[in-house]
C-alpha cells in the first residue's frame, strides 16, 4: 500500500492527513502549532497520524507541505540581510519604487513607506550595460565586480541578488556575477533575477529577487531541518513543497527559488476545496477558509482556481504566480475590543494567535476572541482537536463580559452575537473582494466552508453573500492538508517578448512557447516526473499598444497549429476580459509583453471515499440536545456526531454537527443534507 502524507502549518493549529491511495482512506491528526521551531509541531501530527493508522513511518512514501516559514520571515522582518548588485545608475531602485500609495486622498500623509529588503549600503553597482533588445551596450567589468562583492563580504550579508538592468534579454552578465560570487562569497546563497523572474519591468524584477533572498537562508534551514528530522524518524519518503500557484515542487526548488511558496499555505487550502466541489458535481465556488488567525478566501470557475501574477505579503508586492485568494485579518483567536473614543465594538486584526490563545483554551487569554464568543453562545463543544484541547466555559463567559460592561449590555450573549455579526461582516468583505469587485455575483457560486472556523460560520456567510449550497467538506480543519495531498507537481517558465500582433511572423508565438515548455518540463523531469506524463499549458500577458498594464490571457495549446487565427483568437479573448473588467475597449493594436508556460504532473490517485446510504433521518448520529443562542433567544439545538451521519440525511437547524477537527453550524431556517461523498450541502429551507 501506498501513502501520502499531507501537512499544513497554521499559525494556531498544525493539520496532518495521512492518505491511503488504493482505497482513498484518511487519518488525519490536528496538534499546536510551535512557532518557536514548526518542524517540532509538523513531527508531533505525523507521529500521531501514523500511530492512529497503525502503520510505521516508513511506509509513507511522500511528504506534502504547505508552509508559512517564507511568508512569516517577511511579515516579521525575520529575513536575511540581503546584498544588491544591479547596474551602475540603478542603485535606488528599491527606493524609487512605484508612485502608488495605498489609501484615500490623504493616503501620502499618513501612509508609513515600508523599508526595502535590501539596504541602500547594502546595495552596490557595477559597470555593465546590456540594452532592452539584448545587444552588449559595455562589457561586465569583472575586476570591479570582485572590488564590489568583496566590500559586501565585509558587510557581513547573508543572501545575495543580483539584478541588473535588461537582463531579462540576455542574462549572460548576470550569470557570471553569480560565478564570481561563488569565489568571493562561498555559502552565500545568490539569487539572479535572470532566474527568478526573467521579465521586463527593473523595479519588480528586483524586489522580487530580493524578496527571493531575503527568506532563502531561512527557508533553507527549515526544509534541511525537518528532512532531518523525518530522516532520523524513518521516513525514507520524498519532502515536497507546495508553490503558491497550487502545484508542488521539490524541496530542492523550494530552497532555490523560495519567493514561489509565498501563499503556500492558502494554496493548499484551494486546492482541497476543488477536490471537494468536484466530488459534489459544483464546479463553480468560493472558497472560505477561516483559521485561529487569519481567513483566506478564493474564487474557482470550472475546477480552475483563478491564478493572479502577483502575491502579495503584508506591504510587499513580488511578481510570482498564485491563487488569487485575498486574506482578512479575522479568525477564531481575532481579539474583540471596545475603543474608548468611540465605543464601538471591533473584531481584530489582532490575535491571541495559539500562545496564549483565546481564553477558553485555559493557556493564560485574557482577551476575549471570536472563539470565546461562540463557545458564549452555544456553538462550540467542550473540547476541541480531538479532545487535545478542553474549552473553559466560564473563561470564555468572563472574557466576553467585559465587552458586554464596555458596551453597556446585559448579558454576555448580546455581547457574543455582536462579535460574531462583526466577525461576519469582516469576512463578507474579503468574499465581495473576489466576486463582486471581479466582476462575478456570489450567488452564481457554491461556497466551500472550511478551516477550523470556517463550518461555525459558514451558514451565516451563505446568507450574506447568497452563495448556495454551503459546502462543508469531511475534516474541514485539515482540508488544506488535503489540498497538499491531493495535488500535482508544476513548474514554470516565462520570457519577456513585447511585440505587437503585427510584427509576430509565422510560427514564432507556438515556437516560443513550446521553448518555455520544454525548459520547464526539463526542470521536473529532473525531478522525476517523465515527459510522457507532463501535461501543459500556456499564458501570455495581452495590452493595447500604448497601455501600461496587461492582462493574463490562457492559450490553447491546440491554437498554436495556426498562428493568424490563435492571434484573432487571442485578440478576442483579450477584448472580452478587458471589457469586463473597465467595461470599454480601443480600436489599437494588441500587444504580447510576456509569454509563459506551466508544465503539470498527473493527480494523484486518490480514491474518493462513499458513505452507506441512509433514509434521510438523522437521529441515529443525534446525541443530544444543546441549548444555543441565535437571533436574540436561546433555542434548543441538535448536537450530531458527523462520523455516524449517513449520504442522504437531512439535518435542520438549529443544530451542531460536531468532528474531531471542527463544528458546523446550521442555522434555524436551513438545512444540511449529507452528500455521498461526505460533505454537507447546507441550504435555506425555503424552496
Amino acid at each position: 500500500m501506498s501513502y501520502r502524507l499531507g501537512v499544513d502549518v497554521g499559525g494556531t493549529f498544525t493539520d496532518v492527513l495521512l492518505v491511503e491511495e488504493g482505497s482513498g482512506s484518511t487519518w488525519r491528526a490536528k496538534t499546536a502549532s510551535t512557532p518557536a521551531d514548526q518542524a517540532v509541531g509538523v513531527l508531533n501530527g505525523i507521529g500521531q497520524v501514523c500511530a492512529e493508522a497503525g502503520i510505521e513511518l516508513a511506509e509513507v512514501a511522500q511528504v506534502l507541505h504547505g508552509t508559512t516559514v517564507a511568508t512569516n520571515a517577511i511579515l516579521e522582518g525575520k529575513g536575511a540581510t540581503v546584498g544588491l548588485v544591479t547596474t551602475k545608475g540603478f542603485r535606488q531602485v528599491l527606493q524609487i519604487a512605484r508612485s502608488y500609495v495605498p489609501g484615500g486622498l490623504a493616503g501620502w500623509i499618513i501612509w508609513p513607506k515600508p523599508e526595502p529588503l535590501a539596504d541602500l549600503e547594502n546595495t552596490v553597482e557595477v559597470d555593465e550595460r546590456i540594452a532592452s533588445d539584448g545587444a552588449v551596450i559595455r562589457e561586465l567589468d569583472e575586476a570591479d565586480v570582485r572590488a564590489q562583492l568583496t566590500t559586501l563580504a565585509g558587510r557581513g550579508i547573508q543572501a545575495l541578488a543580483v539584478s541588473l538592468i535588461n537582463s531579462f534579454a540576455d542574462p549572460a552578465h548576470e550569470k557570471r556575477i553569480g560565478e564570481i560570487a561563488a569565489e568571493v562569497l562561498p555559502g552565500v546563497p545568490v539569487s539572479l533575477s535572470s532566474d527568478v523572474l526573467p521579465e521586463m519591468r527593473e523595479y519588480e524584477r528586483t524586489l522580487t529577487t530580493v524578496a527571493n533572498g531575503y527568506v532563502q537562508p531561512q527557508v533553507q534551514r527549515y526544509i534541511q531541518t525537518l528532512s532531518e528530522k523525518l530522516a532520523q524518524g524513518g521516513i525514507a519518503g520524498e519532502l515536497a513543497i507546495l508553490r503558491s500557484d497550487g502545484g508542488l515542487q521539490s524541496a530542492a526548488g523550494a530552497v532555490a527559488a523560495p519567493v514561489t511558496m509565498l501563499m503556500s499555505g492558502p494554496a493548499g487550502g484551494v486546492t482541497g476545496a476543488v477536490w471537494v466541489a468536484e466530488q459534489c458535481g459544483h464546479r463553480d465556488l468560493i472558497t472560505f477558509d477561516m483559521g485561529g488567525t487569519s481567513t483566506d478566501v478564493g474564487l474557482v470557475q470550472d475546477l480552475t482556481p483563478r491564478i493572479g501574477r502577483e502575491t502579495k505579503v503584508g506591504d510587499l508586492t513580488v511578481r510570482a504566480s498564485s491563487v488569487d485568494v485575498r486574506t482578512v485579518g479575522a479568525g477564531g483567536g481575532s481579539i474583540a475590543h471596545v475603543p474608548e473614543l468611540t465605543k464601538a465594538l471591533r473584531v481584530g486584526p489582532q490575535s491571541a494567535g495559539a500562545d496564549p490563545g483565546p481564553s477558553a483554551y485555559g493557556q493564560g487569554g485574557t482577551e476575549p476572541t471570536v472563539t470565546d464568543a461562540n463557545v458564549v453562545l452555544g456553538y462550540l463543544p467542550t473540547s476541541l482537536a480531538g479532545g487535545e484541547i478542553t474549552l473553559d466555559v466560564e473563561a470564555a463567559r468572563a472574557a466576553v463580559a467585559k465587552v458586554a460592561e464596555a458596551m453597556g449590555l446585559d448579558s454576555p450573549e448580546a455581547a457574543a452575537a455582536g462579535i460574531v455579526d462583526i466577525v461576519n461582516e469582516n469576512m463578507l468583505g474579503g468574499l465581495r473582494l473576489v466576486s463582486v469587485q471581479q466582476g462575478f455575483d456570489p450567488r452564481d457560486f457554491a461556497l466551500v466552508a472550511f478551516g477550523g472556523a470556517g463550518p461555525l460560520h459558514a451558514n451565516a456567510l451563505g446568507k450574506l453573500t447568497g452563495a448556495w449550497p454551503v459546502i462543508v467538506p469531511p475534516s474541514p480543519g485539515v482540508l488544506c492538508a488535503l489540498g497538499d495531498a491531493t495535488t500535482s507537481r508544476r513548474d514554470e517558465s516565462a520570457r519577456t517578448v513585447l511585440r505587437r500582433f503585427a510584427q509576430l511572423e509565422g510560427d514564432e508565438l507556438a515556437q516560443m512557447l513550446r521553448e518555455l515548455a520544454d525548459e520547464a518540463g526539463q526542470r521536473l523531469a529532473g525531478q522525476g516526473l517523465p515527459r510522457d506524463e507532463q501535461s501543459v499549458g500556456y499564458q501570455v500577458d495581452v495590452r493595447y499598444h500604448g497601455q501600461g498594464f496587461e492582462i493574463p490571457i490562457d492559450v490553447d495549446p491546440a491554437w498554436l497549429d495556426d498562428t493568424g487565427a490563435a492571434l484573432q483568437t487571442l485578440g478576442e479573448r483579450f477584448d472580452a476580459e478587458h471589457n469586463r473588467l473597465f467595461s470599454f475597449l480601443l480600436d489599437v493594436d494588441h500587444e504580447i509583453v510576456n509569454a509563459r508556460a506551466t508544465v503539470t504532473g498527473p493527480r494523484p490517485d486518490v480514491a474518493p471515499v462513499t458513505l452507506a446510504e441512509g433514509d434521510g433521518d438523522p437521529s441515529g448520529a443525534r446525541v443530544q440536545e444543546h441549548e444555543i443562542y441565535v437571533g436574540g433567544e436561546h433555542v434548543p439545538a441538535g448536537v450530531y456526531d458527523r462520523a455516524k451521519l449517513r449520504a442522504g440525511d437531512v439535518v435542520i437547524g438549529p443544530a451542531i454537527v460536531t468532528e474531531m477537527d471542527s463544528t458546523t453550524l446550521v442555522l434555524p431556517g436551513h438545512a444540511a443534507v449529507v452528500h455521498a461523498s461526505g460533505s454537507l450541502l447546507i441550504n435555506p429551507v425555503e424552496g
